[in-house]
């Protein structure tokens, strides 16, 4: 929970437990993300990374517990209060998730149509500066499938800032990049964050990116908080599973590293 004297949380979870079934994904986490915070949830597969997400964002209703964003408990509010929530969010999901019978321009426009009266040449002219703002001027007319995997990433950025929302949510948001264009990634956050004072909960696995944008990092950890504070507290954490995740998540990536660096030079000789 925030400490004392801190900003009022505009994201709070609250003893939040998800099952399916028999099986308990989540275990009564409880954690605030204050206003104007980037807080990142590392854990590896299996440990209910997703599942807090989706929870967080109302996709997912908690057996117990509850999540408020800005005081409301989602789980028991109105359609109404919950079109309201979902104007102040964004949210961008690992794949992207863009709609391939789409152009890309559709796809940013499709929240603006879905919430707003706008114009509809007001629409395109949000659908141009989104763009703009994550570097892809002048794409709006192609498809999808035109697009690098990085531009992708950027394409969902622009629709999960289409609203101009308050809170937005990453889900894996360098997965699957190359480290150049994972690193652009990263200071694309930074640069978001920065200019528009967003709020931010990125759910990742890369070490790098966490310890770069992370205001404060929770460790999951088979659906339980095993670590929570500022981004160097948990690097530092002798906490032995947070050892055990934080040496083995290194260790993957200098093999990786490694095989990358044998494969190249076996293709120069």
């Amino acid at each position: 929970m925030s400490a004392p004297g801190a900003a009022a949380p505009i994201i709070s979870a609250s003893h939040v437990r998800v099952r399916y079934g028999d099986r308990e994904v989540l275990h009564g986490i409880t954690f605030d993300v204050l206003q104007g915070e980037t807080m990142v949830v590392l854990g590896g597969s299996g440990s209910g990374k997703s599942t807090m997400l989706r929870a967080l964002v109302g996709l997912e209703k908690p057996s117990s517990g509850e999540v408020r964003i800005k005081g409301v408990d989602i789980a028991r509010a109105g359609a109404r209060q919950m079109d309201a929530i979902r104007k102040r969010i964004g949210l961008s999901f690992q794949g992207g998730a863009l709609i391939g019978s789409m152009t890309v321009g559709a796809n940013i426009a499709l929240p603006l149509l879905e919430h707003t009266a706008l114009e509809r040449s007001t629409i395109e002219v949000m659908v141009r500066i989104k763009l703009e703002q994550v570097g892809l001027s002048g794409f709006e007319h192609y498809s999808p499938s035109q697009l690098s995997g990085g531009m992708k990433k950027r394409a969902a950025f622009a629709r999960a800032m289409a609203l101009d929302p308050e809170i937005l949510f990453f889900d894996e948001p360098s997965a699957g990049l190359d480290p150049i264009t994972a690193a652009g990634i990263d200071d694309l956050i930074l640069s978001l964050k920065k200019a528009y004072a967003l709020s931010m909960v990125v759910v990742t696995h890369e070490l790098a990116s966490a310890f770069l944008i992370a205001d404060r990092i929770i460790l999951l950890d088979r659906g339980t908080i095993v670590a929570m504070g500022p981004a160097e507290e948990v690097k530092n954490s002798p906490h032995p599973r947070v050892r055990q995740f934080l040496d083995r998540v290194a260790d993957s990536t200098q093999d990786d590293e490694v095989d990358h660096l044998r494969m190249y030079t076996e293709g120069i000789r």
